[in-house]
């Protein structure tokens, strides 16, 4: 079923190629990459907008957490049943921006898996040969450091994907620290509206730097479906949460 499924991914990577070369020549197969990730994002995108959702819903949540805390006091494991009975009657999800992101990795995987392989069904992987510039798009970054270095015609590919991504990740950064700040997930008391989401959220900005490691080991072709989706994710958020964060104070 998977070699089935593989194949049948391989066609489609083809033919969306095929119609972008008028207008994109021998780039028209990175093309199709990232047409296939703009058309997975905008499958998720109510999702998104679900998660958007559930994310402003718990923000309306605090006067009853506050109370829950006077109530139960230093009983946690109390305090903790209540606020999940409480989450389960607003039907509000702390983990729904989760779900999203989850529901790419398929995608990012069949990807990766399609442009490491060396045949598919049987035949040799002509999808191998394909190029964005003069780096193939089953090629990594090593593979260009070792054809003209950092700065050759393949390395100069990659150099461009990582400014795109520090670009991207700079921004997220500081968006979600304007973010956390106006919604914290503690008490002036130092409890934690759901237990462990206060260390979560200290080391979620950080996981927009970790796309460049990404990049730099996975197959171009997979590293055209990050950029794209990291791009599209930090647009959408800034597009859906543009009214939780605070204004920026002009100096």
């Amino acid at each position: 079923m998977f070699t089935s499924l593989f194949s049948a991914f391989a066609s489609l990577t083809e033919h969306l190629a095929a119609l972008l070369e008028p207008a994109f020549h021998g780039a028209s197969t990175a093309a199709a990459i990232v047409l296939f990730t703009a058309l997975v994002r905008l499958a998720v995108h109510p999702l998104s907008r679900q998660a958007a959702r559930g994310q402003k819903a718990q923000a309306t949540l605090r006067p009853q957490l506050t109370a829950l805390r006077e109530k139960h006091g230093k009983d946690s494991k109390a305090l903790q049943k209540a606020i999940m009975e409480l989450h389960a009657a607003e039907k509000v999800s702390p983990f729904s921006g989760c779900l999203p992101s989850l529901l790419q990795m398929p995608a990012f995987f069949l990807l990766y898996h399609l442009f490491s392989s060396a045949e598919i069904g049987g035949r040799a992987n002509a999808l191998l040969d394909h190029t964005l510039l003069k780096a193939p798009l089953g090629g990594r970054w090593t593979d260009a450091l070792t054809h003209g270095g950092a700065f050759g015609p393949q390395g100069l590919v990659y150099v461009v994907l990582f400014a795109v991504v520090a670009a991207v990740a700079s921004f997220n950064y500081r968006r979600m620290k304007r973010q956390m700040a106006a919604n914290p997930v503690a008490t002036p008391g130092g409890q934690e509206a759901v237990p462990g989401m206060a260390a979560m959220n200290k080391f979620m900005p950080l996981l927009s730097f970790a796309t460049l490691f990404t990049v730099a080991v996975v197959p171009l072709a997979a590293a055209l479906y990050v950029v794209t989706s990291t791009t599209w994710t930090a647009v959408e958020r800034a597009f859906l949460y543009k009214d939780t964060l605070p204004a920026l104070a002009v100096v």
